[in-house]
């Protein structure tokens, strides 16, 4: 069974004077198990929607979603769940420890084993300094940081993540990524959204773009990153000048050549340097990446 299937689900909203917003149209997608998959859209595309509809917090206008094979108008389905959502509040009179005892206790946790959990996610969250402190007193990193915690605590099968990035620090983004990945080590199914490419290009297997309400693409990340190479910058050394006329070149200040080789000259290039005795010391792949491509799909969707 998937973690997440969603089949044809459109959202429309009632807004003033009758009028109404198509938010989700006919969108269907599958998560895999043991998949890290980004859903990546610009602000108002239906990401959040998306994942209300999932978490059971709104209704669709049509079509179907399950999670383990359970609609997800069934709240058992969510047993198996861990979610965060895009701007997690708490009772802020409450601390860190005093708000997870609340959350383990809705998933029935042994009382024993829940105090060992969340000291274990507060460690991880880099939280237990501030564990007997209010909520109110936590700044909007902390905050976000506590929401992941919560997400984390009953050990869940899926997690489905809105926005996990948002408000952290460079250092606490990158405890998040590192998370996520290592959930997927585990075995553990991660769907998250986000607007920034960076962080799908960086943990991601799947990408799924949607722009206004709809599904735009679903790409392997590394097939993207494969297909947008665009050349090669070679470092080389000896050979004739002539060897780079034609190309975008460099002379570095240790007297090397720096030359920019496109992806369709690179064989002809190789036969070139071999034949004109010259030395080839690094070459990098140039692509274009995630974020070009999902630019090219929202300004194509727009025009």
């Amino acid at each position: 069974m998937l973690p997440i299937d969603i089949e044809n689900l459109s959202k429309t909203y009632s807004v003033k004077r009758g009028r109404k917003v198509l938010a989700l149209d006919n969108l269907t997608l599958q998560v895999d198990q043991g998949e890290i998959l980004g859903f990546l859209g610009p602000n108002g595309s239906g990401k959040s929607t998306t994942i209300k509809t999932l978490v059971g917090q709104i209704r669709a206008t049509q079509g179907k979603a399950s999670i383990f094979g359970q609609p997800v108008r069934d709240s058992n389905c969510r047993q198996r769940v861990g979610y965060l959502p895009e701007n997690p509040a708490f009772y802020d009179f409450l601390t860190s420890h005093q708000y997870l005892d609340l959350v383990g206790s809705t998933f029935g946790m042994d009382a024993n084993h829940l105090r060992t959990e969340s000291d274990r996610v507060l460690d991880l969250l880099d939280l237990h300094h501030a564990d007997r402190r209010p909520i109110r007193s936590y700044s909007k990193g902390m905050v976000q940081r506590l929401g992941l915690a919560q997400a984390l605590l009953h050990d869940p099968d899926l997690y489905i993540l809105d926005e996990p990035m948002s408000g952290l620090d460079p250092l606490g983004r990158a405890l998040v990524k590192q998370i996520i990945v290592d959930l997927k080590h585990r075995g553990k199914t991660v769907f998250f959204s986000t607007h920034v490419t960076a962080d799908v290009e960086a943990v991601c297997d799947r990408v799924a773009v949607i722009v206004s309400g709809k599904l735009q693409a679903v790409n392997l990340v590394s097939e993207l990153l494969e297909k947008g190479i665009e050349g090669y910058v070679i470092q080389l050394s000896g050979g004739s000048e002539q060897l780079c006329a034609g190309f975008e070149m460099n002379l570095r200040e240790d007297s090397l050549r720096e030359v920019f080789v496109q992806r369709r000259d690179l064989n002809r290039f190789m036969g070139d340097v071999s034949r004109d005795n010259g030395e080839i010391l690094l070459m990098e792949p140039r692509r274009r990446d995630l974020e070009q491509f999902f630019l090219d799909i929202v300004r194509r969707e727009k025009e």
